[in-house]
């Protein structure tokens, strides 16, 4: 018998975020930071399942809302991003540089690892467009981005200098259909978002001084950490016709006349968004994910099956009937304790124990990773309570983070009472004058004196404000929330 090596997480989740978060990436050997380029990290096995399974969840529904696949070049030409000066402005700081090849040859001209492709798809667009017939023009693409973003310390998912995701960048011939596709890509963050990885959000509009560089809106989803941090997980973007007019993305009315094109561009983040799963679901146990993303769904361990062989017979009959899930038999050589923490902390929805006593009593003990329970079922009924966990399970984790989120959204109407539930790990909701460009100065001196960021009005619930400006104390317009943010 190998000696019983302790495993676990050593700190709670309530009482320091950052090295609960930092030992569950480490120790369900999700990611590994050790990667000697700074802010590039390595995915380990067990994350890299269920990233997978996100990124065919997302796929499916762009693909049901009419985009197609296409692959992109990851380098970008410099002269690209200078035809839109809003955006280079925006992205020039993050860019990394390819210049010169293994021989020491100087390249032409400098080529960017992309930080977005805004500009490389808007090049082909202007190719491939021609007539109101070719529209809508909706495409996507899956691949990593890289920003040489200024970082102290990489956070695994949550921050990094190479990241994983879709971006989504969609043609109309009017401002109305943008905006409906605007709209859309709102509906689509619920459904993949909330319905399947069960991460509960707010929608901002956020306000003009934050919107991504080139846009005419930025609408995105923030997500609360149990840091009391928020994070940005999907957004999207009303481009207008800023990126049309300059990369000459036309069509041919049917009038007859040449048009400038209306642009929108959508960009889940799955990587992130991974992170936020793990992080809102997970507990002091481990990992915690919705039943469909996990990497194995089902564990059986054999108890005592060296003494008795019918227990080791038991488990591979019970393999079989649950082979429609992703189930194994750990008959590695360790004591059950440290199976049991070890299969916890990888967040296996369903243990099932099977010892001497249970092949006698024709049963089987079944631990749940979402309610951390366990009962003894008869072998015969071990199939149907499997499937009615699988129906509860991920609504159990929807519950429970909805309930956390909701309890930790409050409202502010002075200075002092926002400080404090910032301090108390909140999102703050105020009533404030405006968000638009002239406020910028009043927005700055705001966020300066909580020490965190106004992150919008929400999309998705019409608020309207009751009571006068935070800040001037003059008759307000609008629902802004603030929040720190990673």
């Amino acid at each position: 018998m190998a000696e019983d090596k302790k495993i676990g997480i050593t700190v709670k989740k309530e009482d320091n975020f950052s090295e609960w978060y930092t030992q569950l990436v480490e120790q369900a050997e999700l990611a590994d930071i050790r990667y000697n380029i700074k802010g590039f990290v390595v995915y380990r096995a067990w994350s890299t399942i269920t990233i997978e399974k996100m990124f065919r969840a997302m796929s499916d529904e762009l693909e049901k809302n009419g985009h197609m696949p296409l692959t992109m070049p990851t380098l970008i030409p410099e002269k690209n991003f200078h035809i839109e000066a809003e955006h280079v402005e925006g992205f020039a700081p993050e860019v990394f540089w390819v210049t010169e090849t293994g021989n020491g040859n100087k390249l032409e001209e400098k080529y960017a690892l992309r930080p977005t492709s805004e500009t490389a798809f808007y090049q082909m667009y202007s190719l491939w467009i021609r007539s109101y017939r070719d529209l809508p023009f909706k495409r996507y693409q899956r691949g990593s981005v890289f920003r040489a973003e200024k970082t102290k310390g990489t956070r695994p998912f949550f921050r990094g200098r190479e990241f994983h995701w879709i971006e989504a960048h969609n043609v109309f011939a009017t401002e109305e259909e943008a905006r409906n596709q605007v709209k859309e890509d709102m509906e689509m963050t619920y459904d993949v978002l909330y319905k399947q990885f069960g991460i509960p959000h707010l929608f901002f509009e956020r306000p003009q001084w934050d919107k991504f560089p080139g846009a005419e809106s930025t609408f995105a989803a923030d997500a609360l950490m149990g840091s009391g941090k928020v994070l940005q997980l999907p957004s999207t973007h009303l481009l207008g016709q800023n990126f049309s007019k300059p990369f000459n993305v036309k069509f041919l009315d049917k009038d007859g006349k040449k048009k400038y094109a209306y642009i929108t561009c959508y960009g889940p983040a799955i990587s992130r968004i991974y992170g936020a799963m793990i992080a809102l679901h997970s507990d002091n146990k481990g990992l915690r994910l919705p039943f469909n993303f996990v990497p194995q769904q089902i564990v059986i361990i054999p108890i005592g099956a060296e003494k008795d062989k019918k227990v080791t017979e038991t488990c591979k009959e019970l393999e079989k009937q649950l082979k429609s899930y992703t189930v194994s038999i750990d008959e590695r050589d360790e004591t059950p304790g440290w199976k049991f923490n070890q299969w916890e902390l990888k967040g296996v929805p369903i243990r099932i124990e099977v010892g001497p006593n249970d092949v006698k009593n024709k049963t089987a003990v079944i631990v749940r990773r979402d309610t951390n329970t366990k009962e003894t079922v008869d072998l015969k009924s071990v199939t149907s309570t499997v499937k009615k966990i699988e129906k509860e399970f991920t609504k159990n984790l929807i519950k429970q983070a909805e309930q956390s989120f909701d309890a930790n959204t409050v409202e502010a109407s002075t200075i002092d009472e926002i400080k404090k539930a910032l301090g108390d790990n909140k999102i703050v909701k105020c009533c404030f004058c405006n968000i638009d460009m002239d406020v910028t100065e009043k927005a700055r001196e705001l966020e300066e004196k909580v020490g965190a960021e106004i992150r919008g009005v929400r999309m998705d619930k019409k608020e309207k404000a009751k009571g006068k400006c935070i800040l001037s104390n003059k008759k307000a317009n609008c629902v802004v929330y603030i929040a720190k943010s990673y």
